[in-house]
């Protein structure tokens, strides 16, 4: 078994990991992102790209060195299921990581909740709670990035169609009005126009270039407007019209999204107090009375059953909950 000196220095090297991660992905990847993932799309357009640096120039410093220790791994893990999945959130989630980071991210988290649970408890039940709560730590984060994106993207979609009208009205072509949408929107909507834009400088044709922001966005807002593209483009008709039309739509369903949740808002917020009292009041045991409750993490023939059957029941009702509330329109 690990020492406690190990276990303290297995932590520190975690975190460690994660803050040269973070600090790779926000200091060195902002202006090569798009010219990076653009350069990946004429070898594999139906992919999520990585979000791999440029090349290293003369100042390149030892984060570059990293990443390229881990490419081999990053080639190794995009070929399987975790590495696509893990792909395509990155890219919907706009984080500047490579999957073979991302990898290295979780096991990082993981062991930095273990040392933490071991060191701050002394206990090693406390320790693989701290080890699990690490690994869906970073899966939590990303997943929140997405979401967060892409409600962002769509409330300012109705704005970014009146835009697109008026340019059009203007006399600008479609890819025209897609450039001042890209110089003029906020994010992310600026950065997802500039990038259909660029892809369709390079030659990518313009259903393409949609399809892949459809992709990286998976809003069904925006697949709305893709296909009132699309069937212009092939049967005509007055773009501007149909477009001011859906956004019209579009208004309306967020401010029904907006109206639906206030009323649910009880029902999630009950939620979240049902889901985390048992777990509240375990630990408040255990602050307690540290004794009894270490019955239950060290019996293996019936305290484990009890925490497995507990943890599944509460997951199980917090899912029903949220199902409950979440109104599709």
């Amino acid at each position: 078994m690990l020492g406690p000196e190990q276990i303290l220095i297995l932590g520190v090297a975690g975190a460690i990991a994660i803050g040269i991660i973070i600090f790779g992905a926000v200091t060195s990847r902002r202006e090569d992102l798009v010219e990076a993932r653009l350069g990946q799309i004429e070898n594999d357009l139906d992919e999520f790209p990585d979000f791999a640096p440029g090349e290293s120039d003369e100042d390149s410093s030892a984060l570059d060195e990293g990443r390229k220790l881990l490419e081999p791994i990053n080639n190794y893990l995009v070929e399987r299921r975790f590495g696509k999945n893990a792909r395509q959130k990155l890219a919907r989630a706009d984080i500047k990581l490579t999957v073979a980071e991302y990898a290295v991210a979780r096991v990082a988290s993981v062991a930095a909740g273990f040392a933490i649970g071991f060191l701050g408890w002394s206990s090693i039940s406390i320790a693989l709670i701290g080890a699990a709560i690490g690994f869906f730590l970073p899966v939590i984060y990303v997943g929140r990035a997405v979401n967060k994106r892409l409600i962002t993207f769509e409330n300012q979609l109705p704005d970014t169609l009146g835009l697109w009208v008026n340019a059009i009205r203007s006399g600008y072509s479609v890819l025209q009005a897609m450039e001042a949408i890209a110089q003029d929107a906020p994010e992310p909507t600026q950065t997802e126009f500039q990038r259909v834009v660029q892809e369709v400088q390079i030659g990518i044709s313009m259903p393409d270039a949609l399809d892949h922001m459809l992709q990286r966005l998976d809003s069904p807002d925006l697949d709305l407007v893709i296909t009132a593209v699309n069937i212009q483009r092939e049967v005509g008709g007055n773009l501007a019209e149909i477009l001011e039309v859906i956004a019209g739509t579009i208004r309306e369903r967020i401010k029904l999204k907006g109206e639906i949740r206030v009323l649910t808002s009880q029902g999630r917020i009950t939620g979240y107090a049902i889901s985390m009292l048992p777990i509240g009041v375990a630990l408040l045991l255990m602050a307690i009375n540290e004794q009894y409750m270490n019955r239950m993490f060290e019996n293996r023939e019936c305290g484990w059953p009890m925490i497995g059957l507990g943890l599944a029941l509460i997951g199980m009702g917090a899912a029903a909950i949220q199902k409950i509330v979440d109104i599709e329109i």
